[in-house]
This record gives structure tokens, sequence and C-alpha cells, in this order.
């Protein structure tokens, strides 16, 4: 509980401080890229602080690919 109040905490400060300068440059762009990775590193720190089981990247990109290899495996006879 009080890692996650500190993880929000952390990142309202961020926001706080950095909101009003990509405003008075006034580019949306950086500023929803800004809000957009704020928000997932905030969601995955407070997983990882709630000890959830966040899965690897590379284990997506085995789930992926394994037909593929396995339908090769089975073309060229290995």
């Amino acid at each position: 509980m009080f890692i996650t109040l500190g993880i929000l905490a952390i990142s309202a400060l961020i926001i706080y401080f950095e909101i009003p300068k990509l405003i008075k440059k006034n580019d949306t762009k950086t500023i929803w890229t800004f809000s957009i990775l704020l928000f997932l590193g905030t969601t995955l720190s407070i997983a990882k602080g709630l000890n959830a089981n966040i899965p690897n990247p590379l284990d997506w990109i085995t789930a992926l690919f394994k037909p593929i290899a396995d339908l090769l495996k089975t073309l060229l006879k290995f």
C-alpha cells in the first residue's frame, strides 16, 4: 500500500514539474508521448512493487515464432 502511494506521489511530482514546461513549448505530440510513457512506467512500477507476475517480452516473441520454427523444422526435416 505504501509502495503504491509512494510511486503515485513521485509520478505526481514528475507531472507537476514537467508538464508546464511541455505546455510552454505547445507540442501536443510530446505531451501525449510523455503521458503515455509515464502511465506505462507508473503502472509497471506499481505492479512490480506489489510483486505481480510481469511477463518478459521475449516470452511473447517466442510464442509468436515457435509455430513458424516448428513448421520449418518439419519442412526441412531436422
